[in-house]
């Protein structure tokens, strides 16, 4: 496995790092991972690296290199969590959208890529992946722990590729009201697939986090890399 860094450029000019691993055999699908609010930082690129164990090209760009390149922060600290909402404040949602439909044509064109790319995200990542699956061509996309898709909904016509949403159900981030709004919205999609997770709460697969829960972690990855194995193969 080696892990060589990916630049993309963006649609609108300038250029972007972004965290790649490659798995023992290629060519393979691809997998955009879509980061959390603390940047390209371990958890993320752990996340890639296990992707590439798994067999896939994983590659997680640096999402908010308009407002600061190179952000890899954790969640220990107040001051790193008050560093996060700030970032995650001045996000521009559009924008990053385009820059991930930049790194997904990157990845399809890849030497080590079969040309099949799905999209995995977490938190912020989890609605951006929502959002790939509404504004882009990407082939399947998971969302962990989306905040905000309430607000989304009203995109939920232009899903055309599977998607899959990971949705605890104790979130703090999102109020039991907008997860309902979700599951009214979705459920009897045929391209979308909703998991609840009882008793848990946002970030419960983040490895390390206050919310970590592995038994719930681990059967969520499971039907992350079964979806991805029956839609990206």
């Amino acid at each position: 496995m080696t892990m060589p860094e990916l630049t993309i450029q963006a649609p609108d000019g300038g250029s972007f790092s972004s965290y790649l691993a490659l798995p023992a055999k290629t060519p393979a699908p691809a997998i955009l991972v879509i980061q959390e609010i603390f940047g390209v930082n371990q958890v993320m690129r752990d996340t890639c690296d296990w992707l590439a164990r798994e067999g896939y090209v994983a590659c997680c760009p640096d999402i908010f290199w308009r407002i600061e390149p190179g952000i890899d922060i954790t969640d220990k600290t107040d001051e790193e969590w008050k560093r996060a909402f700030e970032l995650f404040q001045a996000f521009d949602v559009d924008k990053g959208i385009e820059d991930l439909k930049a790194t997904l044509t990157a990845l399809r064109s890849h030497d080590a890529s079969t040309g099949k790319v799905g999209s995995v995200g977490y938190c912020l990542g989890g609605k951006l992946a929502y959002l790939m699956a509404t504004r882009s061509d990407v082939d399947a996309s998971v969302g962990y722990y989306g905040v905000g898709l309430d607000e989304l909904m009203g995109e939920a016509g232009k899903i055309s590729k599977p998607l899959m949403l990971h949705i605890p159900t104790e979130d703090g981030f999102v109020p039991k009201e907008a997860q309902a709004k979700v599951h009214a919205t979705l459920d009897d999609n045929p391209q979308v697939t909703l998991h609840d997770y009882q008793g848990n709460d946002h970030a419960f697969a983040r490895e390390g986090g206050q919310h970590y829960d592995p038994k719930a972690a681990e059967q969520a990855n499971r039907r992350s890399l079964d979806f991805f194995k029956q839609h990206l193969s």
